[in-house]
């Protein structure tokens, strides 16, 4: 049974992860945020749906299109949409989104209004850090 999540809450109390549980760099990460002294609230994106509205939000805190979300180089993406694709406008890549989740770029952290795509669990600590 899929989750529908509702708009992002941004507290700074709380850290909220999007990450995908069939990647170890999502599990690293997500150990890294267990082991912080906030409350986490982790959203699996292979069994969470998020909404378009959400996907939007994530780039807006991110600074980012939201194309600059997926990796257009990941095996599922190529094999549904080929090197050479044609999507062009937001909705096509929020539809990608929404029925790929496997194919955005890495995890993203969120705490109050900063967001950060975590490249390696140890970035976790760093983001932390500047939190405190």
């Amino acid at each position: 049974m899929e989750n529908d999540m509702g708009v992002i809450a941004t507290n700074n109390r709380e850290l909220n992860l999007y990450y995908n549980a069939d990647s170890s760099i999502g599990m690293q990460t997500l150990a890294f945020v267990q082991a912080s002294k906030k409350k986490v609230l982790a959203v699996d994106l292979s069994k969470t749906k998020v909404t378009g509205t959400q996907w939007a939000e994530l780039a807006n805190l991110l600074g980012i299109q939201i194309k600059d979300l997926i990796n257009t180089e990941h095996p599922d993406f190529i094999k549904l949409y080929g090197k050479d694709n044609d999507l062009e406008g937001d909705d096509d890549w929020i539809k990608v989104l929404q029925k790929n989740p496997s194919v955005v770029t890495q995890p993203i952290l969120v705490n109050g209004s900063k967001a950060m795509q975590v490249n390696t669990p140890s970035d976790v600590m760093v983001f932390l850090d500047k939190e405190s």
